[in-house]
């Protein structure tokens, strides 16, 4: 399973490239899962008032909800989890794309870039390519890779 981060500044699109990516990974015959991680303290994903959700306000550790179109999977901790935790919980895909964990050592990592300010890449070594919009310019970074183009960014991910 290939591991990729998508990181940047607040408001920069990393939430746009990815929902660009994947529908460009799945062409390629490729299979995606995503990983997020919220500053949000509370996350609320099933509708209160719901079985599923009574099931777990209950006290199930993990409520699936089927229907005769797909499933889904609602799982509680008790405290954080790191990204190796979650990652183990996925099924095996292809391709991993993760936003939003502030720590991310030793996982590659592509910066989205805008402009404004200094660009991450230029302090943290473990982000191997910028994409920046055409014209704007980044100093110090290896590889950047045009915004706009979601088959090269793609390309990158999936080769380098």
């Amino acid at each position: 399973m290939r591991v990729v981060g998508i990181v940047g500044t607040q408001g920069s699109g990393k939430t746009t490239l990815i929902e660009r990516l994947i529908p460009e990974l799945r062409a390629r015959g490729l299979s995606v899962s995503t990983i997020k991680h919220t500053h949000h303290h509370h996350i609320e994903l099933d509708t209160p008032g719901k079985d599923s959700h009574r099931h777990r306000l209950a006290g199930a550790g993990e409520v699936i909800v089927a229907s005769d179109h797909g499933w889904a999977r609602l799982a509680a901790g008790s405290g954080p989890a790191s990204l190796a935790d979650l990652l183990n919980q996925l099924r095996p895909v292809d391709i991993v794309l993760v936003e939003g964990f502030k720590q991310l050592e030793g996982l590659r990592r592509v910066e989205v870039f805008r402009g404004a300010g200094q660009p991450l890449a230029a302090s943290d070594p473990g982000i191997v390519a910028v994409a920046a919009p055409p014209g704007v310019q980044v100093e110090g970074v290896a590889r950047v890779l045009p915004l706009d183009d979601i088959a090269a960014i793609t390309e990158f991910l999936i080769t380098d």
